[in-house]
């Protein structure tokens, strides 16, 4: 049966997990696209329930089938794909850190907190721990994880919450007055501290610093998109250390 109803009560259902009050809710999140469903199913997420075109049902035998104008009321992409998956958010509880590890403190774009997961996991951060930042299950920072957040284990919680677990793991937190992260030897297990876009890490944050950093800039730049300033430091935390 091909689903042709917009007003459709598992449609409805389906489109208010575009909504961070539902996703929280119902405790499940949207992901989108071919490449990102499969990679989510090989990952092995549990997967809730798929909804597809009626050009991709055979590739997905056991998904509800639903016309293109169904599918727009609940993708949200420009370009839709024709899948989608609901899936379940794993717990978000915050866990003692056992490796390095990275910590965003108050992170608000999407585009930003997709693009730093998405490169901890390219760059071996398995645990990335939240503090006040935007929900990381909303369908902007999914897409822009790149199927990341199916890899890295996202731990949401109060600054409290996140400085216990993080205690006897150094703190190495980006700040423009810190030593340059190409000439910094980093502890064999440290935690990465990423501030917010504008007004970089909390003062609650900085006060637990064991080591600032910071990447060398010309005069004529301000400063760095935080992702941007995230993967170099990652990169060059863990891969890069002067011996």
């Amino acid at each position: 049966m091909v689903i042709s109803s917009r007003s459709n009560p598992t449609i409805k259902e389906i489109a208010k997990l575009n909504d961070k009050k539902y996703r929280k809710e119902y405790g499940l999140y949207l992901v989108e696209g071919v490449k990102p469903v499969n990679e989510c199913i090989t990952a092995g997420c549990t997967v809730k329930t798929i909804v597809c075109t009626e050009e991709l049902s055979e590739n997905y035998p056991r998904a509800i089938v639903v016309t293109q104008s169904v599918f727009s009321v609940i993708s949200s992409e420009k370009t839709p794909q024709g899948v989608l998956a609901v899936v379940e958010i794993p717990s978000t509880a915050v866990k003692r850190a056992q490796n390095s590890c990275v910590l965003l403190d108050n992170v608000q774009d999407p585009g930003n907190l997709g693009t730093i997961i998405r490169t901890a996991n390219a760059a071996g951060y398995k645990d990335v721990y939240l503090i006040n930042c935007v929900d990381p299950y909303s369908p902007k920072a999914v897409r822009a994880s790149m199927s990341g957040i199916f890899f890295v284990n996202i731990y949401i919680g109060s600054r409290e919450e996140a400085l216990d677990a993080l205690g006897g793991v150094k703190l190495v937190c980006a700040d423009m007055d810190g030593e340059s992260v190409f000439l910094f030897n980093p502890p064999d297990k440290f935690c990465l501290c990423i501030g917010n876009e504008g007004n970089g890490i909390s003062d609650e944050v900085m006060r637990a610093a064991d080591y600032k950093i910071s990447i060398p800039m010309n005069a004529t730049c301000e400063s760095l998109n935080a992702a941007v300033s995230a993967g170099i430091a990652m990169y060059q935390l863990k891969y890069g250390k002067v011996r």
